[in-house]
């Protein structure tokens, strides 16, 4: 693993996330990710998206403590703070056209829920399509968003893996109830376990995706889902996308592409 870090922190008190730590903690995954650190940038995604452009290879890894320009699904914004939350976007390449990658967002949202899972979170539940939730009771509030960007090429396909987690409980006007990471596991979390646990994980569920795409993960994914009938959202999962949709969505529904691959398989 490459280990940069640029523009320091100068927040008393916050440690920014230190790639020479993160990949002590990756250990022998640490060759597959180039992490980028940052105080503050306009978006991760974007600034990920702009190095994609000049060939930055698949595993590359930005993180910011602070973005002016946080992009959430259908034009929200997202805003992070260094003190509550984690914010970065993961490159990650795949062979063939965006259209084969159905289901993408759902397959983060389970290497996230397995993440938090490890570090001892309770109640971490996932909504279609790219919600992570943490129960309480019959209560749910945001864990975490993902928002992934898709573009194609002759050589395949890139996906630009935005997500944001709240590690504390957001304050203010919130569009919708919102929890932390802090609510859900019994003792502290070092950010950088917090990061090299979900890196790993998402790796895993990555890898399964790209040889056996969303068919690989269906089962994973309905028993972290939220909604008290699984059979309600996998109807609205199949509605078809309108052209031209956000890519933040899976491109088809995750039900489509396990009928689809199924039929394939036979």
């Amino acid at each position: 693993m490459a280990a940069r870090s640029t523009r320091r922190s100068k927040i008393r008190g916050m440690t920014l996330i230190d790639p020479v730590l993160l990949k002590a903690r990756l250990a022998s995954l640490a060759g597959r990710f180039d992490v980028d650190a940052l105080d503050e940038c306009d978006s991760t995604s974007s600034e990920l998206m702009r190095r994609a452009e000049r060939g930055a290879p698949s595993g590359s890894v930005v993180v910011a403590d602070q973005q002016s320009a946080g992009r959430g699904r259908r034009g929200r914004s997202w805003l992070s703070s260094p003190e509550s939350s984690l914010t970065f976007s993961l490159l990650w390449r795949f062979p063939g056209n965006a259209a084969s990658l159905s289901g993408l967002s759902l397959a983060v949202g389970v290497g996230l829920a397995q993440a938090m899972e490890n570090l001892g979170a309770k109640g971490v539940c996932l909504k279609w399509p790219n919600d992570v939730l943490l129960r309480s009771g019959d209560d749910f509030a945001k864990l975490a968003g993902i928002l992934i960007e898709l573009s194609s090429d002759r050589r395949g396909t890139q996906a630009i893996i935005g997500i944001g987690l709240n590690l504390a409980p957001p304050t203010g006007d919130l569009p919708q109830p919102a929890a932390g990471l802090s609510q859900a596991c019994p003792l502290p979390v070092d950010r950088h376990d917090i990061f090299a646990t979900i890196l790993g994980q998402l790796a895993a569920v990555l890898d399964t995706f790209t040889v056996n795409r969303f068919f690989g993960l269906k089962m994973k994914w309905q028993s972290y889902h939220a909604a008290a009938s699984v059979s309600m959202t996998t109807a609205r999962c199949c509605s078809k996308p309108q052209p031209g949709s956000n890519a933040s969505s899976p491109a088809t529904s995750a039900c489509a592409a396990h009928d689809r691959l199924s039929r394939q398989r036979q």
